[in-house]
């Protein structure tokens, strides 16, 4: 149902660039592509997103408050459609990494795109199968797949990807018993990782993900012995990384194991994933960010012309972004509760923080911010601001040293490129409640997931 908070969509986004002092256009570039800035009755503008007054989505959904711009991620999914239409002459599709944000409304709107779903373990395959995916749009995945993982993986989804060795004898006995299996893809452990943070990294030599080139071409021989349907390649090398070429020295490892394969055993595969991770920014001070096309072009080249020489099929290439098909469309919106000063920093405490976004914490990550009214004319002061939330740890400080203007306790901020990975990592720290989610487009929002209530703190409590 349409929301009270929505105005109807007039002006275009590009026109605010002509009134912004120029410190702050790089920072509104990072809003999703119908950010706006309209008039409210109290005379003063306010942000708009998706033809919605966020100082009105805040008002009736509460802060801390996601919001989603659905028609970004039309684009960015659109983005990659383009991308492989023109720079790879085989088959290719994508697959949504669903870790990146996944719930019933997210879970829908991929599956009408056509993408495949990536699911880690039975709780995501859930949350999908209750969005009413169809079994030949849902994949797993997962390093340690449980007992209920494999049952679920086999019962429920079109494609169940491979870890190790062990994990596949598994499968076998489960598919024996029950009489088939869905299609199978190997990880493969490439040994090159991707220029990111450590933590996110993900296909070094040592990574406890996937199966080095031995144990790959042994999985092969195991699966055409037990007749089983393997029938793809896929590798991670880890997440957010910026330059496209760093894909390389792990696709030319696959491409040689694609021709070992070949030659050993007769087989090719009808499908090859090189994951995902494509990087997006997430502070004006890391523009600019190079493109969803010319990350898919850099691999698709080279996949082509590294196997040009077998004479084969080209395989699917099935791309799996995350973090680039939602991160950019959301927004998080806090409420700054105490404005104070201690050791000469300007401290502006909001009503979020570790509990709904731990990657500062975790990461390092860096984020920027706006004020939800009037945020363009305001000149910044001198002092530049560290937003942290309520909660008990000095690690709590969600963005450091940002040039923001005199902010008043009660004002709204918005923390743009808040889309990916923030809720899926969310705790009830401190007694913490979840935020609502809301989805907008078209001048219309919709609660997608209710904040969390005191009661919902106890639900899992039995004495």
């Amino acid at each position: 149902m349409p929301s009270s908070a929505c105005h109807p969509p007039g002006g275009v986004a590009a026109d605010i660039y002509l009134k912004v002092p120029a410190m702050y256009r790089d920072r509104l570039s990072l809003f999703p592509d119908t950010v706006a800035l309209r008039p409210v009755k109290s005379g003063s503008p306010s942000l708009h997103v998706g033809g919605c007054d966020l100082n009105r989505l805040a008002a009736e959904w509460s802060t801390p408050l996601y919001i989603y711009d659905l028609q970004t991620i039309d684009s960015a999914v659109q983005a990659y459609q383009d991308a492989l239409s023109r720079h790879y002459p085989g088959p290719a599709g994508i697959t949504y990494a669903g870790k990146a944000s996944l719930n019933l409304a997210m879970a829908r709107l991929m599956a009408a795109h056509g993408l495949l779903l990536d699911c880690t373990g039975v709780g995501e395959m859930h949350i999908a199968r209750a969005a009413g995916v169809p079994p030949a749009q849902l994949l797993m995945h997962g390093v340690n797949k449980s007992q209920a993982d494999l049952q679920a993986g086999l019962a429920h989804a079109g494609t169940l990807v491979v870890d190790n060795p062990p994990e596949l004898e598994r499968i076998a006995q489960l598919a024996s018993a029950r009489g088939s299996a869905p299609a199978l893809w190997l990880r493969v452990r490439p040994g090159y990782a991707v220029d990111t943070h450590h933590f996110r990294q993900t296909g070094q030599h040592d990574s406890k993900f996937g199966m080095d080139a031995d144990q790959c071409v042994d999985a092969i021989a195991f699966c055409q012995h037990n007749d089983l349907p393997v029938t793809g390649l896929h590798f991670h090398q880890g997440s957010h990384f910026h330059a496209a070429e760093q894909v390389l020295p792990a696709l030319d490892m696959v491409c040689e194991l694609m021709g070992r394969l070949q030659r050993q055993l007769n087989w090719w595969p009808q499908v090859l994933s090189p994951g995902g991770g494509w990087g997006v920014v997430y502070h004006e001070a890391d523009l600019p960010h190079r493109s969803i096309e010319e990350y898919v072009a850099t691999v698709a080249a080279a996949l082509t012309e590294k196997l040009s020489p077998y004479a084969l099929p080209l395989p699917r290439l099935q791309v799996e972004p995350g973090r680039s098909l939602v991160a950019r469309a959301g927004i998080a919106i806090y409420r700054v509760g105490t404005v104070k000063r201690a050791g000469g920093r300007r401290w502006l405490l909001l009503d979020g923080g570790m509990a709904d976004n731990i990657r500062p914490a975790l990461y390092r990550a860096r984020y920027s911010a706006l004020p939800v009214t009037d945020p363009l004319s305001r000149a910044p002061i001198s002092e530049n601001a560290w937003l942290a939330g309520p909660y008990c740890e000095s690690g709590d400080l969600l963005i450091e040293d940002l040039p923001l203007p005199e902010i008043k306790s009660g004002e709204l901020l918005a923390v743009p490129v808040s889309g990916a990975y923030q809720l899926m990592m969310a705790s009830n720290y401190n007694g913490a409640l979840r935020p609502a989610v809301v989805m907008l487009r078209d001048a219309c929002a919709q609660l997608a997931q209710r904040r969390e209530t005191v009661e919902d703190l106890l639900l899992r409590d039995i004495v």
